[in-house]
């Protein structure tokens, strides 16, 4: 009796976990047969468990474009950097030697053409001053002289040459002084005071004054009170006009291809402005050998000044010439935790398969396609979010 009671219970014990096994064996199988993948022959993508599969209710609000080849012109965007436009930027050498003694300008400063700009106690404009001072007595009575040996030529109190030597001093006195005063005015001494020299008045020495050749804002103060500088070789100031500057792209490869001079621009600074239009001005014929980038210079109309050298801005390079290819709306693009573009892509089961999509450049309101789709399929423009909702569940 004891034998068989012993038996009964063993049995009574191995009895649920065989049950549980084969509980577990058909689950297994119902996986098994779930997680099998097929192909659809014309190579579309692997229908799994993943894809989303939507009753037919919840696919009215889901629409589909059909991808085709398409013709377009491509838009470029890349990042670039301000800069001075140096066609209309002017270097401000020193006129003169010696040390500065009174800056009259700062950084920033609206300057107009011929404004001082620093003083300098120069010893070069005394002498120029001085210079022409003789110049120009030493011309007028060689010229007094001339014209006395004229009259005396005609009473024949002077020979033929006294009196043509007398014209070449005059002439010869005549061209130191034009030479002196072209010294002058190299040395930017205003006018006021070269008249005054003429009429022989007096003339105080303030010492040189270095003045603005054109006019702009002064972009760049080189110099400092005290410093000692030498005539034509000293950069004291740069004086540009920033009413126009130059924005520096760097593009590669595939997209310099598409890019020509003349080609229309726009200039993103983030800030709560429109975006500046330009113009595609020049295109380097050099690859930098570190980025193996090819600097595009863009010239952007800059009225407000609000463009600064040294800013960094986004730039839309409009491109006049056609390329062909796949385009995909935008509302079709999501993107996944990494941040990676990716669509869904109808099946023929009606089911959706997430797509993983490498984008090319933007067209008005399209991605150009560069991988990962192909002419005929068809992608979720409309609903891609509740797709994905659904995906998450």
């Amino acid at each position: 009796m004891t034998n068989n009671a012993d038996h009964s219970r063993n049995a009574a014990r191995v009895a649920p976990r065989s049950a549980h096994a084969v509980a577990l064996a058909a689950v297994a199988a119902v996986l098994s047969a779930g997680g099998c993948t097929s192909r659809e022959a014309n190579g579309a993508s692997t229908v799994t468990a993943s894809n989303v599969r939507l009753t037919a209710a919840q696919r009215q609000n889901i629409h589909l474009y059909t991808l085709a080849p398409s013709r377009f012109r491509r838009t470029l965007e890349t990042t670039a950097a301000i800069d001075f436009d140096y066609d209309q930027a002017t270097s401000v050498l020193a006129p003169f030697s010696g040390p500065v003694s009174r800056l009259l300008v700062s950084q920033g400063d609206e300057v107009g053409k011929g404004q001082p700009l620093a003083f300098v106690d120069s010893p070069d404009f005394a002498a120029a001053v001085s210079a022409y001072q003789k110049a120009l007595a030493t011309a007028r009575t060689d010229r007094r002289l001339a014209e006395l040996d004229k009259d005396l030529l005609e009473h024949n109190g002077v020979s033929q040459r006294e009196y043509q030597q007398a014209q070449t001093d005059a002439l010869n006195a005549e061209a130191d002084r034009d030479a002196a005063l072209r010294a002058l005015v190299s040395l930017n001494v205003p006018p006021e005071v070269i008249e005054a020299i003429r009429a022989g008045r007096p003339v105080s020495n303030p010492g040189g004054i270095i003045r603005s050749p054109v006019s702009g804002t002064v972009v760049e103060k080189l110099i400092t009170p005290g410093e000692l500088l030498q005539a034509g070789t000293t950069p004291c100031f740069t004086v540009a006009n920033l009413s126009r500057v130059w924005v520096i792209a760097r593009l590669f490869g595939s997209d310099l291809a598409a890019v020509s001079v003349g080609d229309p621009a726009e200039v993103v600074t983030g800030l709560d402005t429109a975006n500046f239009p330009g113009k595609v001005d020049k295109i380097s014929a050099l690859v930098d050998p570190d980025t193996r980038a090819v600097a595009v210079r863009v010239v952007v109309d800059n009225p407000q000044h609000s463009l600064r050298k040294g800013m960094y801005v986004r730039v839309l390079i409009h491109s006049r010439a056609d390329s062909t290819g796949l385009l995909v709306p935008i509302s079709a693009v999501l993107r996944d935790d990494e941040n990676l573009p990716f669509v869904y892509l109808a099946q023929a089961d009606d089911s959706f398969a997430r797509r993983q999509i490498t984008l090319g450049s933007r067209v008005a309101d399209s991605y150009e396609i560069q991988a990962g789709l192909r002419a005929g399929d068809q992608v979720v423009v409309a609903g891609g979010l509740f797709v994905q909702f659904m995906q998450s569940q």
